[in-house]
């Protein structure tokens, strides 16, 4: 996997590295120096693994979804990360990063949140661990995800409701960096996606890897080959995309579809699909693609998923798409919802918004009846449930 893996500098091609401020400097370093130690240390896998198991309820099923196959004329297989502890992927890196934070002595943890998975994620972790937790949010997204704030609060969390910008993931991310430069000596950043200043991107590649292991695993038991011919994710910076990939990017015959959010259209002002209309340039740390103007000033993003509108893209996924291993398409929000719809009426299962960006992206790509193909359903849709109820009652 050496040519997709990250460099010694901490770059993905010319994607990645760490712009941070120097108050910083010796924290990022210090990650750096320590993550691929403590990850692989025997101890701190021995207890991941176990708390995997026992606390997550891992391995997540590898299920082949019925119609979904009728429908699209080949074997679909869902990756039902949405039945994890907490309803989605983000869980399995907020325990490695909580685990990990506690080994390098910190005693604090900070989180941002979009669709408030992550949050919950990590506030769940802290109650577990016994660690003071505060996680930022923009004010759009605790409106329309409140649920999963009152959950948050529930756990112990401290939740900030952050009012700049268009109040949304960026912001809170912001936010997060903000307090991190005030509280450089005790405070673990735990970032929920692969963005962020290196080693962030492939740390939390490497934690959220376990859905392409077992990926691989499961589909061994069931069809006598560890391989798919399609893996499809949907990507906003990309954690559940890194997982759902990183076990398969050796394997050139496996083909990669990744969904990001169109929203309104690519073609107009209302959208989230960074790959296709980012540019070269420095966002929370990393460089990477990201919404821009002309003159540098981000472009604030659209998205009816909570999770998916980030005006950047996670290092990895920029340079995998650069170089042609994944194919990135655009998915608007009506596609979405109305796959979101069909799974939920046909199959009984309520996928989360950013997951339906992955279920809609399956139109575009054209199967043989022999054809395998593993969809990650990255979490449930019950924090959505407001904007689903919202949308199709005005679209009746």
């Amino acid at each position: 996997m050496e040519k997709f893996k990250i460099d010694e500098q901490g770059y993905y091609g010319e994607f990645g590295g760490a712009y941070i401020p120097e108050i910083l400097h010796q924290n990022v370093e210090d990650l750096q120096n320590s993550y691929l130690q403590i990850l692989n240390d025997p101890s701190f896998q021995a207890e991941y693994q176990l708390l995997l198991k026992d606390y997550v309820g891992r391995p997540s099923p590898l299920y082949l979804s019925p119609k979904l196959s009728k429908k699209y004329g080949c074997k679909i297989f869902l990756k039902r990360e949405d039945l994890n502890h907490t309803g989605a992927h983000k869980i399995n890196n907020a325990l490695g990063q909580v685990l990990l934070a506690q080994r390098m002595g910190k005693t604090r943890i900070i989180a941002e949140t979009g669709a408030g998975q992550h949050g919950i994620a990590t506030a769940t972790v802290c109650a577990l661990m016994g660690m003071p937790c505060t996680v930022y949010m923009g004010a759009t997204d605790v409106e329309r995800q409140s649920v999963n704030v009152e959950k948050m609060i529930m756990l112990g969390a401290k939740v900030v409701s952050v009012y700049s910008g268009n109040q949304t993931l960026k912001d809170a991310t912001n936010e997060a960096i903000r307090d991190w430069c005030s509280h450089p000596q005790d405070t673990h950043y735990v970032i929920g996606s692969t963005v962020g200043p290196h080693p962030y991107p492939d740390m939390v590649a490497r934690l959220q890897s376990i859905i392409s292991k077992e990926a691989r695993e499961q589909l061994l038991e069931q069809e006598g080959t560890e391989k798919p011919d399609y893996v499809v994710a949907c990507v906003g910076g990309g954690s559940n995309a890194a997982g759902m990939i990183y076990n398969f990017l050796d394997d050139e015959e496996v083909q990669i579809y990744l969904a990001e959010a169109g929203g309104k259209g690519a073609d107009t002002p209302y959208t989230a699909a960074t790959i296709h209309c980012g540019t070269l340039g420095v966002i929370h740390g990393s460089k990477t693609l990201l919404m821009q103007t002309a003159d540098g000033q981000v472009i604030e993003p659209y998205s009816i998923s909570a999770g998916l509108d980030y005006p950047g893209i996670g290092p990895m996924h920029a340079y995998l798409s650069q170089i042609g291993r994944t194919h990135v398409l655009s998915i608007n929000d009506d596609e979405a919802m109305n796959a979101a719809l069909f799974l939920t009426r046909q199959e009984g299962i309520i996928p989360a918004i950013e997951s339906s960006h992955a279920l809609a992206a399956l139109k575009y790509i054209s199967f043989k009846p022999t054809d395998r193909v593993i969809v990650c359903l990255s979490g449930r849709g019950d924090k959505d449930l407001n904007t689903y109820l919202n949308y199709f009652k005005n679209e009746n």
